[in-house]
């Protein structure tokens, strides 16, 4: 069976192609990426040899129809994967075209494209699954109690949160309108190998091997809901071969930390595993808070853990151990990834 996979080149899309291969190994991917910034063909170079065989890469932008139309003409598609988005907040704040452009108009494209080729005469073809990853940030922010359920209204903050409800909002209308066979899933914060150093935990990791400036928003009481990537791949999978269609399944950790309590742990662990002493919470620097910040995120898990039996099997404390001990052992795959214009962006805001 061929699987249609985009963003196989990111951190959550790459991981994935690592799983999928492992546990199935029946399928074929045909994996998709467009090799933005955040796009590393590294992060796929450890297949192993027994497994490249079955993937198949090609370089291509989700917003480009006939290009998307030419893959499902050349293969007998029966899934297709979305993992492919733009995805920094702060990135979306500075420029917001790009994430509406990539986000909405590409998950379109997709969904243009599996209607042609699954849909004859009215009837959609049998055995196929159009999954679309989403994030907790749809929902937008918790006050100090409460989870956020499948049945939460959608209140997205910030354009990148917005762009992500909107894609969701066309993935559910071709469910609801044309009949697609979609799947939705809702994730908490990742983290784990091949996270580009934009996000919390890398961007803490890599700029303190540095000794560089670890910057805070706000007083970093923010609150999210922390999940092992590998956990996330594991119910991913779960939901495009099990989920019923027109369903939306969240996928969290169960691990709510304040960013704050982030920083000062992976502080001390790098402390603890490279004896270096100017690594410490002097580092730390707190600066103005992101506009539109929200304050809590957490998942209610309970309906895929109901349905499917899935549960997170890696502890908060374990994952950041692997997360950390991944980057020390492959310090080499950061300076590759840490282009130029991540050096821009980020001197821009942080110094």
């Amino acid at each position: 069976m061929y699987i249609f996979i985009t963003g196989v080149a990111g951190f959550i899309g790459s991981n994935f192609v690592y799983h999928y291969l492992d546990i199935h190994p029946e399928d074929i991917i045909i994996g998709y990426d467009a090799l933005t910034y955040a796009g590393n063909p590294e992060n796929l170079a450890a297949l192993p040899e027994d497994q490249k065989s079955r993937f198949i890469f090609i370089k291509g932008d989700i917003t480009d129809p006939e290009q998307v139309q030419s893959i499902f003409s050349r293969y007998d598609i029966q899934g297709v994967i979305n993992f492919a988005a733009e995805s920094h907040v702060d990135r979306s704040i500075h420029d917001p075209a790009i994430f509406l452009k990539t986000n909405i108009l590409g998950t379109h494209t997709l969904l243009d494209a599996a209607q042609a080729a699954w849909r004859k005469n009215g009837t959609w073809k049998k055995n196929t699954t159009f999954l679309q990853v989403s994030t907790d940030e749809v929902y937008g922010s918790l006050g100090p109690t409460g989870l956020f359920s499948e049945t939460t209204p959608l209140d997205p903050h910030s354009p990148y949160s917005a762009s992500k409800a909107g894609s969701d909002l066309i993935a559910k209308a071709y469910h609801d309108t044309f009949g697609i066979p979609l799947v939705i899933t809702r994730c908490s914060n990742n983290y784990g190998p091949y996270q580009f150093p934009e996000k919390l935990i890398p961007l803490t990791i890599t700029r303190a091997l540095e000794h560089q400036s670890i910057p805070v928003y706000g007083d970093g009481r923010q609150i999210r809901d922390w999940l092992y990537v590998m956990d996330h791949c594991r119910a991913i999978d779960l939901a495009f071969h099990k989920g019923k269609p027109g369903e939306v399944y969240n996928i969290g950790g169960s691990n709510e930390r304040e960013n704050i309590i982030i920083v000062k742990t992976i502080l001390r662990l790098l402390h603890e595993m490279t004896g270096d002493p100017e690594i410490n919470e002097s580092l730390i620097t707190y600066v103005t808070d992101r506009l539109g910040h929200d304050r809590r995120y957490a998942i209610d898990a309970s309906k895929i853990k109901r349905e499917f039996g899935w549960a997170p099997q890696t502890p908060f404390e374990e994952g950041i151990r692997k997360t950390i001990r991944w980057y020390l052992e492959h310090q080499s795959w950061v300076k590759s990834v840490i282009s130029g214009e991540y050096l821009s962006f980020y001197q821009k805001n942080y110094g």
